[in-house]
């Protein structure tokens, strides 16, 4: 096997109102900072949470919001003119993937000379990032622990990707309050999602000792927070087990790889704002047959951890179906949620295009199987 890596960075801080200990863990890199948060914290009342921490430790901070289709290079270069005119120690960021991107990138880029576009295009940074402290308010991240940061090049809406250094992000503070803000059919989809990242980084080819452990834990974690406990020996309430689970996901998502769920949902959203977890959810039961066909040890070991057993009394043609895979579409009808692409207003030529910015990207080299852009557009003409 290849040789395992791997570095104990960021530090994790993970539970209830730990988010009201942000200032204190904040004054260990500097007392000015960038607070780039995701505006609907504002709405629902969740932003105070956080702000309230810096205040009452005196730190100096600003907020940044302008938020509003993604981690786009133009609200990137917005907000990278900002910090540097206001000579900052670092940045927090709160929110979801798209405000974690943004403000990543505004780190890794801070003390650059080189225009953004240099590095959207692939040069590598070469200074010292700004320290980054992230409050993830949407259960998982699948770049959170990568030096990958995906951002959107607001020239084409392609996805391209950002190489940011190893230490690039201090500290994650994962606090299962935050949550409440989202509704019943976002936890739903973000459930599964995360659902995705636990499944990809287990059926993946860069799958190792540590993510399978990571991810079979992951997996036993959300499956509770999914469907509750059949005994009372897990009392641990759901917003809890979801925050658990995220972070683990997102750590197995980081020591293997994503797959075409979460890779085709990253392209799609970019291209047509379009929800990654409803597009991963409803990708994911394809992944999930297609990886049947050979990695099927694996895909009964998940079933295991989820406590998923096939009906009894199958018929044959039942017999042929992946339980897993038919978990998850229950799951998404269950809660109201769309089954195929169709449903989300989007063509396939469309589609198409997202397709061909997949495939350009290096994600594609590390999926369950080897694939080409014409094996991902495929997946896309079952989903939809």
């Amino acid at each position: 096997m290849a040789d395992f890596t791997f570095r104990i960075s960021p530090n994790i801080i993970l539970g209830s109102y730990t988010a009201s200990r942000l200032g204190q863990f904040a004054l260990d890199w500097g007392s000015r900072y960038m607070l780039i948060m995701d505006p609907v914290l504002k709405e629902v009342g969740t932003a105070n949470k956080i702000t309230q921490s810096l205040t009452d430790r005196k730190i100096n901070f600003f907020t940044f919001e302008q938020i509003s289709k993604g981690a786009e290079t133009k609200t990137i270069q917005d907000a990278l003119t900002l910090a540097r005119n206001s000579h900052i120690h670092g940045v927090i960021a709160a929110g979801g993937g798209k405000v974690l991107n943004v403000a990543r990138a505004v780190c890794t880029l801070y003390n650059e000379v080189h225009d953004l576009y240099d590095f959207v295009e692939g040069a590598v940074p070469s200074t010292n990032p700004l320290p980054l402290l992230c409050v993830p308010t949407t259960i998982r991240d699948a770049f959170l622990f990568t030096n990958n940061i995906p951002v959107i090049d607001s020239r084409s809406s392609k996805v391209k990707i950002i190489k940011a250094p190893g230490s690039l992000c201090k500290m994650v503070v994962f606090d299962p309050n935050l949550t409440v803000s989202l509704t019943e059919n976002q936890i739903h989809s973000m459930s599964i999602e995360t659902l995705a990242l636990i499944c990809e980084s287990y059926l993946s080819q860069k799958s190792n000792f540590f993510s399978d452990m990571v991810s079979e834990k992951a997996a036993e974690l959300i499956g509770y927070a999914i469907d509750g406990s059949d005994t009372l020996t897990v009392t641990t309430p759901q917003e809890e087990l979801l925050a658990q689970g995220g972070c683990m996901a997102s750590l197995a998502a980081a020591t293997s790889s994503i797959g075409p769920a979460s890779l085709l949902a990253l392209c799609i959203s970019a291209r047509f704002q379009i929800s990654r977890a409803l597009t991963s959810a409803i990708l994911l039961p394809y992944v999930i047959e297609d990886c049947a066909k050979f990695k099927k040890d694996r895909i009964q070991r998940l079933q295991e951890k989820l406590r998923i057993k096939p009906a009894e009394g199958q018929d044959e043609e039942a017999s042929e179906l992946v339980p897993l895979a038919e978990y998850i579409r229950s799951h998404l009808a269950k809660s109201n949620l769309p089954t195929r692409l169709k449903d989300l207003s989007v063509t396939i030529e469309q589609l198409s295009l997202a397709v061909e910015d997949a495939g350009q990207l290096e994600l594609i080299n590390s999926l369950p199987r080897s694939m080409t852009s014409d094996d991902l557009f495929n997946l896309i003409k079952l989903a939809f």
